[in-house]
């Protein structure tokens, strides 16, 4: 079936519809030979180019993901004015497409980032709609009293709006440092730290473990990465409320040196 070509590239991570608008006005993407125009449709008969380079079949293209341990000092960006290091430096090369960042972390936050080549499963995980939990580590100084966790629960006012942890758990912790972990179904910008700061308190140290169905791997440190299997996609899309269907593997791009895939433990 026919799809608007914006949105088959898209699916493809070649870019974000708006993007991708923008190439088609500029006459950067052609099907079948001839310049595209908005409002164009393209399925796997179709010969769709961009700039010049052929995009293979949307049926042809196979669905990866990524786990990404971030560490402490990498933005989630592809590119830092200020020279700074990012989550894509040392991911995998791809034939086709580019790698999407599933949401963000700040700076200093650690923990679970995932990639995937697939723009539609990306924006389903990301969207707010799809109320997806996240949950974190979070390092603070001193035990916190009962009516400030419930405070947390029951939800405080943030400059953009109302916000508040599904859960917390109490992780325990030496001398002056306390651990929590806590959950939330928003992708606010630095909302974690946000409701913790809004209580006087510091979160000293952020670590995201999870995301979805996905957990953070002990064995998976900082700055390494490994690829998701086929049950672990297949529990991304079902929580993106997505259909999977994978086509047969292909062969694909090793990852740079220094930089292998971890086995899980």
């Amino acid at each position: 079936m026919k799809e608007r070509l914006q949105k088959v590239l898209a699916h493809l991570g070649m870019g974000s519809r708006r993007e991708i608008e923008n190439w088609i006005k500029g006459g950067l993407v052609t099907v079948n030979g001839r310049a595209a125009r908005l409002g164009d449709q393209a399925d796997e008969t179709d010969r769709v180019r961009v700039r010049g380079r052929w995009v293979p079949s949307i049926i042809n293209q196979r669905s990866r993901a990524l786990a990404y341990h971030k560490p402490q000092g990498e933005v989630t960006t592809r590119k830092d004015p200020d020279g700074r290091r990012t989550v894509f430096a040392h991911l995998p090369a791809l034939q086709v497409g580019r790698w999407i960042a599933v949401g963000r972390l700040d700076v200093n936050t650690f923990g679970l980032l995932l990639f995937t080549n697939d723009g539609a499963l990306a924006n389903k995980l990301m969207h707010p709609s799809t109320e997806i939990e996240r949950e974190y580590a979070v390092r603070v100084r001193g035990e916190i009293n009962t009516d400030t966790l419930a405070r947390l629960r029951e939800g405080v006012l943030l400059e953009d709006g109302m916000a508040h942890f599904d859960a917390i758990t109490d992780a325990g912790g030496n001398g002056a440092n306390h651990w929590y972990h806590v959950s939330l179904r928003e992708g606010r910008n630095r909302e974690v730290k946000r409701l913790w700061d809004s209580q006087g308190i510091i979160a000293s140290r952020l670590i995201r473990v999870r995301y979805g169905p996905l957990t953070l791997d002990r064995a998976l440190r900082p700055g390494r990465w490994r690829e998701l299997n086929t049950n672990e996609l297949q529990a991304l899309y079902a929580a993106a409320g997505l259909a999977f269907a994978q086509p047969a593997p292909r062969a694909h791009a090793r990852p740079k040196a220094g930089h292998r895939p971890q086995r899980r433990v």
